[in-house]
């Protein structure tokens, strides 16, 4: 039913259950799992970039670490379970470049937390699970992020 599933990822405790659902889904239905976590360059815009290149690679450096480290995490829980995972990191805004993903790497099934980070991007992760629900193709699995 399920061979290809996508977990979106932003690498905060809130996906941890996500996470983890996935995969309990892939483990039962022998599926691979993309790890996807996009690094959203807009946020760049927020911490006030507005120079050359040379600036913005400072910039994006650590939060590339962040977004490696993310799907390294996904990666490192499966290995108990005995289920692939293929890493992916990527730059854009984040529900066009997921949407953009669960059409190129022909996924299945999403499965994704309702919020990630605490404060702003919290929220916003929350917009991305809202948006993705309502447009998707394919079927997604939300999970609720508890407070604890």
């Amino acid at each position: 039913m399920y061979d290809t599933i996508l977990i979106p990822t932003d690498g905060s405790r809130g996906t941890d259950q996500a996470i983890a659902n996935g995969l309990d889904i892939a483990t039962q239905y022998d599926a691979t799992v993309h790890a996807l976590c996009v690094i959203d360059t807009a946020q760049l815009l927020d911490l006030g970039y507005f120079g050359d290149r040379s600036d913005f690679e400072t910039r994006i450096e650590p939060l590339e670490n962040e977004a490696k480290r993310a799907v390294g995490d996904v990666k490192a829980r499966s290995e108990q379970r005995d289920v692939d995972v293929i890493t992916i990191v990527r730059e854009g805004e984040p529900y066009e470049t997921i949407m953009s993903y669960v059409d190129d790497a022909d996924v299945d099934l999403i499965v994704m937390g309702t919020h990630g980070r605490r404060g702003l991007s919290r929220y916003l992760l929350g917009s991305v699970t809202n948006r993705i629900v309502r447009t998707a193709d394919v079927p997604v699995l939300t999970v609720r992020m508890t407070e604890d």
